[in-house]
């Protein structure tokens, strides 16, 4: 398969803004935060500085950006904890959200059986139970080291006394469509628009209901969030609002805990995100048929490597719709999607010179090889232990909908689910009957924070939002390190693309892509599309977060994502 690299034609990209502008990662000899939020990652640090270890850390990082990035930080939604200790033992702490007891199959469909618009995506009937303190919680109590309350206190104190908001909070907020969806609902319209007027930079933000319910939590955990005076803040809201939460639903959810994805690229070992995340059995199927090609040789933005990594994705992105699903409820592939002689197979129907139809690419046989707004932030401290952890409340804002009272949005998580199959979610992605509605069931995810190692020990730690394209850009990162030599910064400010089997069209961040190239790319098959939007930061695709260890000094290098002004702090 490497012959036709010397035949083909080799068209570069340009350099992009961001890539012209790419800095050093941060270094620091002990550990490192990288978030979102400067402020969030540097709570993070001074956990660690306190003797806290990676897990305490990451307790008080998603805490502080349920403060201080209200459009993915939470409290009400869920996520996934990946959790590799220094002596190499690691885990996945899922607390992803489940469909309310009360949910059903086609709650979404009206009397023609036709998906009803927003009925998934906007306000109460949108809300799946949430996981995202009971998840840190359960982490906490398996892996931490100092007080649950003091790891509470960094955010109670931000969301009393406030904090000063800056461009990118602003930009947020001020967003057309985000401002309408927030506009929706009084009690939001009153925290996130300030009563109308707006929030901008240098505005101090101070969120007191949020505050006390924070407070509550450092006395009492998950038990006053599911059982206690907030539980009874959430039920009687969403009650009055016409939502299908319950109190049975909060005082029955539990996180779980599950066992990694391990694969292999090019030498270096990938621990990932098993269902009901499709983010590792994705990530890793596309690692396995892309290992099958000299992409070093080829150059990073060659239009030979860039077709290749899309074929490779559509490939298994068609897998993803058809088979991937809670594996509580569900019987799928994992084994032979991640399988390598699964991958050697599909590799055989990629032509070099000629993009494959959608139409035609249909999903696989991997049982034969059986044996929509996220945040993200990566860890690392001086022992070793590693946090690569990535949350959610789906769209940006969630459902747009605050817990009166209680200071905090609620997630819009059913619609991860499958409305109705072949219907494409807010994202665009279709999906099968294998994620439909059922009571107690996780909705599938993209979501795939990711851990590298080299030799065994840590190499690096990564991880994005973005939907349908976090596995793409988780994909990209590590490509651009392994395979075309980039430092950790470079390879997360490089353009981005993404392709997930449906729609047919390469997505491509604003001036990505130079005219030469996209022709290249055309002249095989392939459909351009500039990547755009509702939302102004839907320019840009995926915003990651990833910590490596320098293996020549053991120096944590830590980089964030420029896109939304991330920053990664170290000591």
């Amino acid at each position: 398969m490497k012959r036709f690299v010397s035949c083909s034609l080799v068209l570069f990209l340009s350099v992009s803004v961001l890539e012209a502008a790419s800095r050093e990662p941060s270094r620091g000899r002990q550990a490192m935060v990288a978030s979102v939020s400067e402020i969030a990652s540097r709570v993070g640090v001074d956990v660690m500085k306190k003797g806290g270890n990676a897990v305490d850390a990451s307790v008080a990082v998603a805490l502080t950006l349920a403060v201080t990035w209200p459009s993915a930080g939470n409290l009400a939604g869920g996520g996934f904890m990946l959790v590799r200790k220094a002596d190499g033992t690691a885990e996945v702490i899922d607390y992803r959200e489940r469909a309310p007891l009360a949910a059903t199959r086609d709650m979404y469909l009206d009397a023609q059986r036709n998906v009803i618009p927003g009925a998934s995506t906007l306000g109460y009937q949108a809300v799946a139970v949430p996981g995202t303190v009971a998840g840190l919680v359960l982490a906490h109590r398996r892996h931490g080291r100092l007080k649950w309350s003091e790891l509470v206190e960094p955010a109670r104190k931000l969301a009393a006394d406030g904090f000063l908001v800056n461009i990118y909070l602003e930009r947020s907020l001020s967003d057309e469509y985000n401002r309408k969806r927030l506009a929706t609902f009084p009690e939001t319209r009153r925290l996130y628009l300030n009563g109308g007027k707006g929030w901008h930079v240098g505005d101090r933000f101070r969120q007191p209901e949020l505050a006390a319910t924070l407070a509550r939590m450092q006395k009492e955990g998950a038990k006053d969030f599911y059982r206690g005076e907030t539980a009874r803040l959430i039920i009687e809201d969403v009650k009055r609002n016409g939502g299908l939460l319950t109190a049975d639903d909060l005082r029955q959810y539990e996180p779980t805990v599950r066992k990694p994805l391990r694969g292999t690229y090019r030498g270096y070992e990938i621990l990932t995100m098993p269902p009901p995340s499709s983010g590792g059995a994705v990530l890793l199927e596309a690692l396995n048929i892309l290992e099958r090609f000299d992409l070093a040789s080829m150059g990073r933005s060659s239009s030979q490597s860039l077709h290749l990594i899309v074929e490779a994705s559509r490939r298994a992105y068609a897998d993803r719709a058809a088979f991937m699903a809670d594996t509580d409820f569900e019987k799928v592939p994992i084994a032979g999607m991640i399988d390598k002689r699964y991958a050697a197979e599909l590799a055989r129907g990629i032509d070099p010179m000629k993009a494959s139809d959608s139409s035609q690419v249909k999903a696989g046989n991997p049982q034969a090889f059986e044996k929509t707004e996220t945040t993200h932030f990566s860890i690392v401290d001086a022992e070793g232990n590693a946090v690569s952890n990535t949350y959610t409340l789906n769209d940006s804002y969630g459902s747009a909908a605050v817990v009166k009272g209680a200071g905090f949005l609620l997630n819009n998580e059913m619609d991860d689910f499958t409305s109705k199959p072949g219907v494409p979610n807010i994202y665009g992605l279709i999906q099968s009957e294998a994620n439909a509605i059922v009571p107690k069931k996780r909705p599938l995810s993209a979501m795939t924070p990711t851990l590298v190692l080299k030799d065994g020990k840590l190499f690096m730690a990564v991880g994005s939002p973005g939907g349908g394209s976090i596995i793409s850009t988780v994909l990209h990162v590590i490509l651009n390190v392994i395979d075309f030599g980039l430092n950790l910064q470079e390879a997360v400010d490089a353009p981005r693309f993404h392709h997930q089997w449906l729609p047919d069209v390469i997505n491509w961040e604003k001036d990505g892509l130079n005219a030469d190239t996209k022709v290249a790319l055309e002249t095989k098959g392939h459909v351009i599309r500039e990547k755009s939007g509702y939302s102004s930061d839907w320019r840009f695709m995926g915003d990651v977060h990833a910590v490596m260890i320098e293996s020549a000094t053991g120096v944590r290098l830590g980089s964030s994502d420029p896109r939304r002004g991330g920053v990664a702090v170290g000591y």
